[in-house]
This record gives structure tokens, C-alpha cells and sequence, in this order.
């Protein structure tokens, strides 16, 4: 019996691999190797050196890419597909909540008044409007050549009444908006069970 020789066979040599034919595809599941000849350089690490032109393969076993998607004519580039949209519908609202919520914006809006109130009564003052209206009421109503026993204008619209009177509205604004808007929110909800709400289209862009 013979012995085995180095090549792989008993008394015969090894077949070398046949290599396939050009422009067949790679089986599937394993990617075509990447051959070089000697002396050329090698590409960088992460650079594709697969065809990539019109004659790249297309067969079964070629990998498949995407599809990029085509911008409509007149779109600017990179202006697809960046804004979308969604329709949404109130359908109820919470009574406590718009109550709370209205109570604190009244609250606000009195605030302001009383604030603007005061700063309109001291501009007034300063500018002597009062002393001029009270100057002339006095000349008007005044009994007797001097004039006294008139109409004393500070009596009426005197800082401490104005703020007073301003305090007051706020108060009665601050009550009637909430009691308003608490009753709104219950008739919006009775007649959203009838027509489905308010509908609202969302756009959020990218």
C-alpha cells in the first residue's frame, strides 16, 4: 500500500479550485472576495470596492440597497419628507381644570387692573389734572364772591376710592369669568357628545 502523499490524495495530485466565471454572482449568504494584485495599494479601510456603477450585479445573490426616495419636482433638496401631519379632535374638557385655570387668569387680569389703575390716578396727579378740574369746579359751583362751598373733586375720584372701586370690579371680574368658564366647559361637553368636538390639524416639522 502506498503511502499518502503531501498533496491530499493516495498517488495523485491535488486538483487546484477552479474559479468561477466572470460576472457570476456570489452564492447567497457570503459576499464575493476582494482580490489585489501585487504591488497595488490598499484602499483605506471602510471604502467599498464593489461595482457600483450601471454594470454592478443585479442578480439573485446581489445585496439589495433601498430605494432612495425621489423629491417631487419643485421641492427643495432635503425638504421631503420632513413635516407631518395629525388630526386630532377635542371631544371634552375638564370642568375642574378650565375652572382652576380661568380662575388664575381672572385673578391675573384684576391684578393688572388695580396695578394700571393706581399708575394712571399718580400720573394724573403729578400732572396737576386733578388740581385743574378741582380749580374749576370750585369757580363753577362756588357760592358767594369768594367761592367756597364748592365741589371738592377729591372727594369722588381721591386715590384711596379709586383703588377701592378698582379692587371691587376685580373681584366681581374674577368670579363672573370663573363661574363663565366653568359653565362653558360643561355646555362644550354636551354639545361635543352630539357633534364630536372641534378637530384640529397638527403639523410638526422636522
Amino acid at each position: 500500500m502506498s503511502a499518502m502523499d503531501s498533496t491530499g490524495g493516495y498517488g495523485q495530485p491535488a486538483q487546484p479550485p477552479v474559479p468561477p466565471p466572470p460576472g457570476t454572482p456570489p452564492a447567497a449568504g457570503y459576499s464575493q472576495p476582494t482580490t489585489y494584485t501585487k504591488g497595488q495599494p490598499t484602499p483605506p479601510r471602510g471604502t467599498r470596492t464593489g461595482p457600483a456603477g450601471p454594470g454592478a450585479a443585479t442578480g439573485p445573490g446581489a445585496p439589495r440597497r433601498p430605494a432612495q426616495p425621489t423629491p417631487a419636482a419643485g421641492t427643495p433638496v432635503g425638504a421631503a419628507g420632513r413635516m407631518r401631519r395629525a388630526r386630532l379632535r377635542i371631544t371634552r374638557a375638564d370642568p375642574w381644570s378650565v375652572m382652576k385655570v380661568s380662575f388664575l387668569l381672572s385673578l391675573a387680569v384684576g391684578i393688572i387692573m388695580i396695578v394700571a389703575a393706581a399708575v394712571l390716578w399718580t400720573t394724573l396727579d403729578a400732572m396737576g389734572v386733578f388740581d385743574s378740574i378741582g380749580k374749576t369746579l370750585k369757580d363753577v359751583t362756588g357760592s358767594g364772591a369768594s367761592g367756597s362751598g364748592g365741589v371738592n373733586i377729591m372727594d369722588y375720584v381721591g386715590f384711596g376710592k379709586v383703588l377701592t372701586f378698582t379692587a371691587l370690579i376685580a373681584v366681581v371680574d374674577v368670579v363672573l369669568l370663573t363661574a363663565l368658564s366653568t359653565l362653558a366647559a360643561f355646555i362644550y361637553n354636551a354639545a361635543a357628545g352630539f357633534t364630536g368636538g372641534i378637530e384640529l390639524t397638527l403639523t410638526e416639522e422636522e
